[in-house]
């Protein structure tokens, strides 16, 4: 049998959360100048004020923190403008207070995010928070979920919340393509109102997304993005285009470091070029933050990131909807070095009869061949060909029922002058054959 590791044996995690500890002497600074001066402006109660130091007339009066008290702790910017004093007025953002006085352990982790964003300039951090709490109160974040009409099933397919990367960070998959289907396409972009309506969704799915995370020094603080862009830069596709410019200003503008990478799957040469173009107005942190993934690099690229397990299996991993077979019990996966020109063999080995093996199998790169064969202990059996030599281009599930001690080869044949990543993964299961319960059927009770 051939030897094979697991895949976190041999593959560190990436994107880890920044740890307060290791922030350079300059950051620090920042940090603590940012709190002196937050703490000031919610003490004079002028955190909301325009920048030029005069009232907010665009401000209904909701949007201004009621007092603080162990009572009231749910929530801010929800009471009226009272007269009382300004000292213990509480503001939150993401149900964290951003009080540094109240000592809680997750306000500095969100004040990073805005000095992290604005390059460590603390009089910028300090007006994007204070630009993202009128934003929030204007276009009404804070209440998003349970927002009547915005729940959209047509649309879950589209972008949705599905697993964890290496480093425990959610994953988003934003699956556009499925604006192809002309009728979709026009119930979501059809009008203003209809394109309104689904940036108001975009924002929620970024709601939900936040509320998977903790907050807390060392643990995910941001999540991971994938934009598959496959049948989706059509160019009958301008209102899509415009809506989702508009999404992306609404998310650079008001929520801060919140995505650590936006991966572009199935990116054109043009798409590529483009970027490439402007990213030079960008600072390096930014640019660092989007990947373009051509086709034949995307399972290569994902399993920087995510372990082959939670890789979807159309991106060549082995996550399945619904998964009744394998689990994040059972479902670890190993990985064999394929050389080029080079034929390895997975060799499972079963001495008792009366259970199924079942495998699952992928190659990244794909450009392999394989097939697949039960080899009996008894001389006097007959070998048994469960897959005959195929090309690879998928990634494969197939079972064998072991009626007889012996072992289920799976070849491996490259042809190519690369070496080769494989990944796999069993399990066997005990297994009743049809043909049994059918020479045995279960009697009818007597009446």
């Amino acid at each position: 049998m051939v030897s094979s590791t697991t895949y976190d044996e041999i593959e560190p995690a990436v994107n880890s959360p920044i740890r307060q500890e290791d922030l350079k002497p300059f950051e620090r600074r920042a940090l603590l100048e940012l709190k002196v001066k937050l703490e000031e402006a919610i003490f004079k109660n002028q955190l909301l004020k325009s920048r030029g130091g005069q009232n907010n007339d665009k401000r209904n009066s909701r949007v201004v923190a009621h007092p603080y008290s162990p009572e009231n702790d749910e929530m801010c910017l929800i009471s009226p403008r009272t007269n009382e004093a300004p000292n213990g007025y509480d503001f939150k953002l993401w149900e964290v207070p951003l009080q540094p006085s109240r000592g809680h352990e997750s306000t500095d982790v969100i004040l990073l995010k805005f000095l992290n964003a604005r390059e460590f300039k603390v009089s910028d951090a300090l007006d994007m928070i204070h630009d993202t709490l009128i934003w929030r109160e204007e276009f009404g974040a804070d209440d998003i979920l349970n927002e009547e009409g915005l729940d959209l099933p047509e649309l879950e397919k589209v972008t949705f919340m599905n697993g964890k990367d290496r480093s425990g960070q959610p994953v988003c998959y934003n699956m556009y393509g499925a604006f192809k289907d002309k009728e979709l396409y026009m119930s979501t972009f059809g009008d203003e109102e209809k394109r309104e309506k689904f940036v108001r969704w975009r924002v929620r799915c970024m709601e939900k997304g936040i509320r998977q995370l903790s907050f807390k020094s060392g643990e995910a603080e941001s999540i991971l993005q994938i934009i598959d862009l496959k049948d989706c830069l059509s160019h009958s596709m301008k209102e899509f285009r415009t809506t989702t410019k508009k999404v992306v200003s609404i998310l650079q503008d008001n929520y801060p470091e919140f995505v650590s990478k936006n991966i572009f799957l199935n990116a054109s040469f043009r798409s590529y070029a483009y970027h490439s173009l402007f990213s030079h107005f960008t600072s390096t942190r930014s640019k660092s933050k989007f990947i373009f993934v051509r086709p034949n690099q995307i399972t290569k690229t994902l399993l920087k990131y995510i372990a082959p397990e939670d890789i979807p299996i159309q991106y060549g991993g082995f996550k399945r909807e619904d998964d009744k077979e394998f689990s994040n019990e059972n479902g670890k996966v190993s990985e064999v070095s394929v050389r080029a020109g080079c034929i390895e063999t997975l060799e499972f080995y079963i001495a008792k009869p009366g259970e199924t093996l079942l495998w699952d199998l992928s190659v990244v790169g794909w450009e392999v061949s394989y097939k697949e064969e039960f080899v009996p202990d008894d001389e006097g059996s007959y070998r048994v060909l469960i897959q005959k030599e195929k090309r690879l281009e998928e990634t494969i599930r197939n079972s064998y029922y072991i009626s007889e001690p012996g072992k289920v080869l799976i070849t491996i044949i490259n042809r190519t002058t690369k070496k080769k990543r494989l990944f796999h993964r069993s399990k066997t299961k005990p297994t009743i054959p049809l043909y049994n319960l059918l020479q045995h059927p279960h009697p009818h009770p007597t009446v």
